[in-house]
């Protein structure tokens, strides 16, 4: 039974209070495809075991076999160490840490998981993490329009879609003009129309690097264009792993660096838990959106933790609040943490250099006998054109139990028979050689 502690009596009082005659009007902005109209379709309820044995079933319905699917969401060895650690009860109850007093753990982890994401990213400062990387760009966004005062933002075409829409989405109703930046035939996003469209106006340029189509973008160009402005340089990513290899935001030129974190010790879990990433300049960091832990003394000068600058509504006053974010994401923040400690620079490194080699072995053999519309240097994803449909060589690898990537359809012009191809340390030579064989009799 559900516990919903509303009578009729008490929803229909709160209702007439906000001058709304039913609760569907509230939803009104939903498109109603979108909608669900009819009870969902439930089995009858089941006992405990029953339900276990259930769950067991769907879960063996899933892939199984290796996965080049990238776009966003990226398969990595996990060490069990980080599952081990997550579970500790002192970790996986706590909630946010309101009082410090007996919440040192926890600010001590937040601290740490800081620390390492301003490192990694190469920035000054970095939050308590946000919820993914959309609503992270998104609140990117938000933030140099703070900062700066000013009400449009350069957005690159080889933004994730995803993100885009959530960009659109947050500044809808905040008068937030944006630009779209095209990319050049060879991926990277077209420079010379960011300098065109860059004013005294501009709030933010959003380039994301390695971009949705895994191009390297020349980031550090941007960095230093749009360093001779007021404007505040967004650099986003999807893969944090990359910043192993290539050189990092803070090393490009990047005022505020947020992006997706799921890949540095999250699984894939069809469709979450995700990990927003964001760190910024000392210049900004009361206009960053979420909570920051610092680093203290306590009354007997020990080394202590706190929550140094928590600039969300439930902490000051609303019309002083700069972001709604409601939550840290902790446990994940935690994963991210142990895994980076875990691995080390030397083993982020290594990691890093692996995805790199093994997707450019991937790409050299598809090279041999299909169209890449792209030549400029990739990381561990890239987009190749098959001779057949791309739909039907999914299907063909699909049967082999080969999740073959991401068909681009629509996407952009010149791609509706492409594919975005990903390869991660945990692909082996002979599933790269079985993937080209399979592709190859078509």
């Amino acid at each position: 039974m559900r516990y919903i502690p509303h009578t009729d009596a008490d929803v229909a009082r709160m209702l007439e209070a906000i001058g709304v005659n039913h609760i569907d009007e509230l939803f009104a902005l939903l498109p109603q495809s979108l909608r669900l109209n009819t009870p969902m379709d439930l089995p009858a309820p089941m006992d405990e075991q029953s339900l276990g044995k259930h769950m067991t079933d769907l879960a063996s319905k899933g892939p199984s076999g290796p996965c080049f699917a990238g776009g966003g969401a990226y398969r990595h060895y996990i060490p069990h160490a980080v599952d081990h650690v997550l579970r500790r009860n002192e970790f996986y109850t706590a909630y946010t840490p309101y009082q410090p007093e007996v919440s040192q753990g926890t600010l001590q982890a937040i601290f740490e998981f800081q620390t390492m994401i301003a490192r990694l990213l190469g920035m000054e400062v970095a939050n308590a993490s946000m919820y993914d990387s959309a609503s992270a760009t998104a609140e990117a966004v938000l933030m140099a329009a703070r900062a700066t005062r000013n009400k449009k933002a350069i957005v690159s075409a080889g933004l994730h879609p995803h993100h885009l829409e959530t960009i659109r989405t947050y500044t809808r109703w905040m008068d937030i003009e944006i630009v779209m930046a095209p990319l050049n035939p060879d991926g990277h996003t077209n420079v010379a129309v960011v300098e065109s469209s860059l004013d005294e106006q501009t709030a933010a340029v959003v380039v994301q690097s390695p971009n949705y189509l895994g191009v390297l973008e020349q980031t550090k160009k941007i960095g230093e264009l749009v360093g001779n402005s007021k404007a505040r340089f967004v650099h986003t990513f999807t893969e944090p792993l990359a910043f192993g290899l290539v050189a990092p935001p803070g090393e490009c030129g990047a005022d505020i660096a947020c992006g997706e974190g799921q890949s540095l010790g999250i699984p894939i879990g069809y469709g979450g838990p995700y990990l927003g990433l964001f760190a910024a300049n000392k210049k900004d960091v009361r206009q960053m959106p979420g909570r920051i832990c610092g680093e203290t003394k306590d009354a007997d000068d020990r080394r202590a933790f706190c929550l140094t600058l928590s600039t969300r509504e439930q902490h000051i006053r609303r019309e002083k609040a700069t972001s709604n974010i409601c939550t840290n994401h902790a446990l994940m923040a935690l994963a991210t943490t142990v895994y980076m400690a875990l691995m080390g620079k030397e083993g982020l490194a290594q990691v890093a250099q692996l995805n790199y080699a093994k997707a450019q072995y991937l790409k050299t053999e598809l090279a041999k006998d299909f169209a890449l519309p792209f030549d400029s240097p990739t990381f561990n994803e890239f987009v190749w054109t098959p001779k057949a449909p791309a739909g039907e060589v999914l299907a063909a690898l699909a049967q082999e139990k080969i999740t073959g990537g991401t068909l681009l359809d629509g996407y952009a012009q010149g791609l509706d028979n492409a594919i975005l191809t990903c390869v991660t340390e945990l692909i082996s030579r002979e599933e790269i050689d079985r993937y080209v064989e399979i592709v190859r009799s078509m």
